[in-house]
């Protein structure tokens, strides 16, 4: 069933401190137009610079995710972004007057209660959803981390985590309806950390927002009364903390007998927001944090840019072929007899491609080389090995149909077997590096399972003139 596009239908504001920093953060939620996206705004510097809430502008994941672009940063945004994607908000402008959005209780809950007071409206747009249809992994073999996405009807998440702790233990969760559980199960779920953890981050100067009433503290040593005098001065409380039954620092009562797990999925909901579209996928984490979560994202947006350019420059999702030749005179300027690209049959931006070229007896270069006796030229076969890869990198460009790319250079060119009328020649290509105008890319040409040449190819791209 096809949804639109959603937003809020008025700002609505709310104040607290940032879990780390400590800054006071005054923060409104503002309605945004058709396909903005999520958009975090900072008023306090001039110019009001925004950051899309995307994954490309993730610049650190050491205590959560923060966001960036230039110096401007904002921490922790992952609460905020669980609590929008988990409403199924699509479009949002989130102002903050600091670098930080309130912590409040450690969940994602008092950011949904505002929400949903601004109340929330459809836009006469539909969502583009990313339907996954294959499946896809991550893992961390050295920390015992698993990431699956397999294609589902509609977007859920299985969760377990296992700690050598008794407070804790194996805990398991699976969410099956984002629009029927999110917010009264997974919403209110608090973050938590263990003791020795606050200990590590408040040396750090970390946590200066944080107090007994922020998440739970799973405790994870004996305590005596000394060493909880030292705790409170380390923490800056002005509570008294006590050790407890349940295993949580002052005996705190969860929310959910498996809080712990709940949160980690509502984190994840959070960074698979940074995909910039709703997902319709069933998504498996095993013992997953934002590291691993954020790696996941860059993988699935990899597959959602294959589809974006393929509807553009194809007008139709990835079949039997990721650009047939239609599209590819749309992306290259080559016309004959110089087009010596048929087809791209598998595409990852800026990493990887795939393309084909056929090759019959009706080349014109057959005429001349050699008469009787035709192979192809290696020029042509590194120059058709060339457009496959200027085809990863024009796609990465907004407007290709208005740039070039210019070769400057080839090293460790290799030519195996002789290219004959009838071959198809089969081109992959990988991303060595890549800046913003030039890059380097390793190239293979296959007949069948036959190496038939090689390459390194340096190129820049520059705009038409």
């Amino acid at each position: 069933m096809l949804k639109n596009q959603r937003t809020i239908q008025k700002p609505i504001s709310l104040s607290g401190v940032g879990l780390h920093t400590g800054n006071q953060t005054n923060m409104t939620f503002r309605p945004a137009p058709i396909n903005t996206g999520i958009r975090f705004i900072r008023t306090d510097l001039e110019g009001k610079p925004e950051i899309p809430a995307d994954i490309d502008h993730v610049v650190d994941l050491s205590r959560g995710t923060t966001i960036g672009i230039d110096n401007v940063k904002i921490h922790t945004v992952e609460h905020t972004l669980a609590a929008i994607y988990g409403l199924e908000i699509d479009n949002l402008y989130v102002e903050l007057d600091s670098n930080e959005p309130p912590v409040f209780d450690g969940s994602s809950l008092p950011f949904v209660e505002k929400l949903t007071e601004a109340g929330i409206v459809e836009q006469d747009s539909p969502k583009d959803y990313l339907i996954i249809d294959q499946t896809i992994t991550y893992n961390e073999e050295d920390r015992g981390v698993d990431l699956v996405v397999m294609p589902s009807d509609e977007f859920r998440i299985t969760f377990m985590v296992d700690y050598q702790n008794p407070a804790l233990g194996t805990q398991y969760t699976s969410m099956y309806s984002l629009t029927q559980e999110f917010v009264k199960e997974y919403a209110p779920a608090r973050t938590f950390c263990f003791l020795h953890e606050v200990e590590d981050l408040a040396k750090q100067g970390l946590i200066k927002g944080g107090n007994l009433d922020v998440g739970l503290v799973i405790i994870d040593r004996d305590l005596d009364e000394n060493e909880l005098n030292r705790l409170k001065d380390l923490l800056g409380l002005d509570q008294d903390i006590h050790p407890s039954n349940n295993g949580i620092l002052n005996n705190k009562p969860l929310r959910f007998k498996n809080e712990p797990v709940r949160h980690k999925a509502l984190d994840l909901i959070g960074d698979l927001a940074l995909l910039g579209v709703p997902l319709q996928a069933h998504v498996l984490a095993a013992r997953s944090g934002h590291k691993a979560n954020v790696e996941l994202v860059k993988k699935i947006r990899k597959i959602y840019e294959k589809k974006l350019i393929t509807k553009k420059f194809q007008g139709k999702e990835p079949e039997s072929c990721v650009l047939d030749i239609q599209a590819i005179q749309k992306v290259l300027p080559h016309r004959y007899p110089f087009l010596l690209v048929d087809r791209i049959i598998d595409f990852i931006p800026q990493e990887r491609v795939v393309g084909i070229k056929n090759v019959t007896i009706n080349e014109p270069f057959f005429n001349g080389h050699f008469p009787g006796h035709p192979i192809m030229p290696g020029v042509l076969i590194i120059e058709a090995m060339a457009q496959v890869g200027g085809i990863m990198l024009l796609n990465s460009e907004s407007n290709p149909e208005k740039k070039l790319i210019y070769f400057m250079g080839m090293d460790n060119v290799r030519f195996r077997k002789p290219v004959l009328p009838g071959d198809q020649i089969r081109f992959e290509l990988d991303m060595l590096k890549y800046r913003r105008t030039t890059c380097k890319m390793a190239g293979k040409a296959f007949v069948g399972d036959d190496l038939v040449a090689e390459a390194e190819l340096l190129a820049a791209i520059v705009d038409r003139e």
